[in-house]
């Protein structure tokens, strides 16, 4: 859906984005990653002419963007930026309304889609009179995404969206992005320095560093195949939380079979629960009921904590060829 080409753009002397290449699949959902300066920023708002190339091109669906007017282009695409960017004077209808005023719908369309959109994501009808400055950082993260949902456009671009908010709403939030049906049929690109965050949304990372790119590929290949020593050491300080992160109840499930933890035979595959949301379910830190699995047989064998643990070591020890 999206491609770049040997993209690049030049703040005066200094390259900012040094001939970035990559393609992004429609329904996909590619995390920007790299620490501050990289050029993960530029290259976003290049993709909705905020700012303009120097060397490159990039196309939308096959359409060279350069030749887009750009204020309609920007109309076409979702943006949700640093700092959420809510206009101040503005009530919250009037905020996510924005667009649709753009592109002049009249109220009787207005109106019920900003509803069905203050429902999905949790805000309450009572806000919609209100200013920004009323409302919590995380009911005005909300209101951002709503505001570049409302024209339910088929592309979202994302610039450190969860950056402003604690670590407790961060993680509410992110848990709901992931669940939000609006989401599921969008091509999102999103800009973050959070790896866990990274980790956690994408389906493709693009690891950036001095405005080129270091590697792409998914979270799992990342951590497991790095490209070269940049990426090595990028994540080597969060290796075991994002293994646990990466890792599934059904990647290490042969291994535990191989430890003979008392799992039957023709019990079916375990489930694709990452490990790191089992071991934080409640219930969960000492056993795991491997009959989730009840449902399929009805039977109610577990497994210790230390048969999964030992489970988890022998499976990194495979994938890293140890």
């Amino acid at each position: 859906m999206i491609e770049l080409s040997n993209v690049s753009k030049y703040f005066g002397s200094a390259k900012a984005v040094d001939g970035v290449s990559f393609s992004v699949n429609e329904g996909e959902n590619l995390v920007l990653l790299g620490t501050s300066g990289c050029g993960k920023t530029t290259t976003l708002k290049m993709i909705n002419r905020l700012i303009n190339p120097d060397n490159g091109a990039i196309s939308i669906k096959g359409k060279d963007i350069q030749q887009e007017n750009p204020e309609t282009l920007r109309r076409s695409i979702g943006y949700v930026m640093q700092n959420i960017g809510l206009f101040p004077h503005y009530t919250i209808y009037e905020n996510i309304a924005t667009v649709p005023k753009l592109l002049k719908w009249d109220t009787n369309k207005t109106r019920p889609r900003v509803m069905e959109l203050m429902k999905k994501l949790h805000l309450p009808e009572e806000l919609l009179d209100r200013f920004p400055a009323e409302l919590s950082g995380g009911q005005m993260q909300r209101v951002g995404l709503a505001r570049a949902l409302v024209a339910d456009p088929p592309l979202l671009l994302m610039d450190e969206p969860f950056g402003a908010l604690d670590n407790v709403t961060r993680s509410s939030i992110q848990a709901e992005f992931k669940q939000l049906d609006e989401l599921l049929r969008k091509t999102i690109i999103m800009v973050t320095h959070d790896v866990q965050e990274a980790f956690e949304l994408a389906d493709r990372i693009c690891l950036m560093d001095k405005g080129k790119i270091m590697q792409i590929g998914t979270p799992s290949a990342l951590l497991h195949q790095p490209a070269n020593d940049f990426s090595r050491k990028f994540l080597d300080g969060q290796r075991l939380a994002l293994e646990f992160r990466v890792s599934t109840l059904k990647d290490i499930w042969p291994y535990m079979r191989a430890k003979q933890t008392g799992i039957q035979r023709d019990q079916p595959d375990a489930p694709e629960e990452e490990l790191h949301r089992t071991l934080g379910l409640p219930g969960n830190t000492s056993v795991w009921t491997a009959l989730e699995l009840a449902k399929a047989n009805a039977q109610t064998n577990k497994v210790s904590f230390t048969a999964l643990m030992d489970g988890f070591t022998q499976y990194q020890k495979a994938v890293r060829h140890e």
